[in-house]
């Protein structure tokens, strides 16, 4: 027979796997496939797709089969393959940012009347094609797009990885896993990303199965960076190590037996946040660079590159801004609350523009998705769609004694605080805030031709 390829894209797992569901129902035999491009970026992230494919492949095998490794444009190299192996059929879930968009339409174009393409809607609860407004345009406020999205009922239960894969007889050449170049990161940075995390579709689903841990108090807990109360599972949702279907459904089954419906209510919200940012990138594809209110392209940002320096350094003198740096660093993560205190400091504080401070997110970050990036600084910059208003303007001290009030993550992660090694503070806030409402009203009305819907 003749074989089908599976492209493993952003759904490195084997169960509730769409596409590899479909291509194992088809009865060829199946070469599965990853090709790394640009699109891996950030040297945290690509520690974790390392690790990841290096999960795949085991996981493959013990299934019979393995995992085929290419590096370059997915057309040329798709091409190549079909040709070489007769493929029939290929096999891939649809990504949403505008580049893998662009790659899907390349593909298809290329393939197009050689083999057959089956596309799976794989890796959010509803596809951004359809939540619509009645009027038919994309939602630009969460509470309404939440609504509508969560009206269109359930995702379907997941469903487990099969127990074995046709394998297509002997495999093309591949490349192994160091050829790909994923691990740019040092030595010692990577020693501390393997203390800090398991990549992979088992340990995921560990964290799955953990979720009841921390439901019954997610609604109060889950905005304290001092407490271990969040799933951490992002990184995860983002390679596509668990499906978001997993969690949902973990989730449902949770609520009732724990009496936990406000923290399960909160939970689910978070993963309707997820498939908001990524709505917001498949409509507004310029998400990534351009605000979305446009008179904010008119903003008077004023870069400096030592109070920059400083904050990405986590020596700005204010101890939970630190913290938070210093745990990216270290660990390619931070905690979401204090991940919003960053943002409005770099922004509202240091006039630093919100794209600065996006990039060196996905530089770092494990997690590091375009699409709860972009909209994320988009939100705390005030420029976004559901932007809290440009004058809410965080003040880190007392964010620091809100979130974290008896010190505790502030001391994990600057125990020189109180130290003479440790810096006064780089800005003086209540200033900061007052140039910045100036700079705010100096931009409030403008209207350009450039202005989303």
């Amino acid at each position: 027979m003749r074989p089908v390829i599976l492209w493993f894209r952003r759904n490195l797992r084997l169960a509730d796997n769409a596409a590899l569901q479909a291509a194992v129902e088809a009865g060829s035999p199946i070469i599965p496939l990853y090709i790394h491009d640009e699109q891996d970026r950030g040297s945290a992230s690509r520690w974790w797709l390392h690790q990841s494919l290096i999960h795949l492949d085991r996981d493959l095998r013990e299934l019979g089969s393995s995992l085929l490794l290419r590096c370059g444009e997915p057309r040329q190299i798709l091409d190549e393959l079909a040709a070489q192996t007769g493929a029939s059929g290929l096999y891939f879930a649809r990504r949403y940012e505008p580049a893998c968009i662009r790659q899907e339409s390349d593909v298809s174009e290329v393939l197009e009347g050689r083999v057959s393409i089956e596309v799976s809607d794989d890796s959010f609860l509803h596809a951004p094609e359809t939540v619509r407004t009645q009027s038919g345009t994309p939602y630009r406020v969460f509470t309404a797009f939440w609504k509508t999205a969560s009206a269109l009922g359930e995702p379907r239960l997941p469903v487990p990885a099969p127990d074995s894969i046709i394998t297509a007889g002997p495999m093309p050449e591949s490349l192994s896993i160091d050829d790909l170049g994923l691990l740019s990161a040092d030595a010692e940075q990577r020693g501390n990303y393997e203390a800090a995390w398991a990549p992979g579709e088992a340990a995921g689903l560990r964290r799955v199965d953990d979720i009841e841990s921390i439901l019954r108090d997610y609604a109060s807990h889950r905005d304290r960076p001092d407490l271990d109360a969040t799933t951490r599972l992002s990184p995860y949702l983002y390679f596509g190590e668990v499906s978001v279907r997993q969690v949902w459904h973990a989730v449902r089954q949770l609520e009732m037996p724990l009496g936990s419906a406000a923290g399960g209510e909160a939970l689910l919200r978070q993963l309707y946040w997820r498939d908001f940012s990524h709505y917001l990138l498949f409509h507004f594809p310029d998400l990534p660079d351009k605000p979305l209110r446009a008179e904010f392209e008119h903003f008077p940002w004023s870069t400096d590159d030592a109070l920059l320096r400083a904050w990405q350094e986590g020596m700005t003198g204010y101890p939970i801004v630190d913290a938070g740096m210093r745990q990216l660093r270290q660990t390619g993560w931070m905690h979401n609350r204090v991940r919003m205190i960053v943002a409005s400091f770099l922004v509202k504080d240091l006039f630093v523009p919100w794209q600065t401070g996006a990039e060196w997110f996905l530089e770092n970050l494990v997690d590091a998705d375009l699409g709860n990036n972009s909209a994320s600084w988009q939100w705390v910059a005030g420029c976004g769609c559901d932007a809290a208003p440009y004058f809410r303007i965080f003040n880190p001290t007392l964010q620091g004694k809100k979130f974290d009030p008896n010190g505790s993550y502030v001391r994990r992660w600057v125990p020189d605080v109180g130290e003479p090694s440790y810096p006064a503070p780089i800005v003086d806030h209540a200033e900061a805030r007052r140039l910045a409402l100036e700079a705010y009203q100096s931009i409030k009305g403008i209207r350009t031709s450039k202005q989303a819907p």
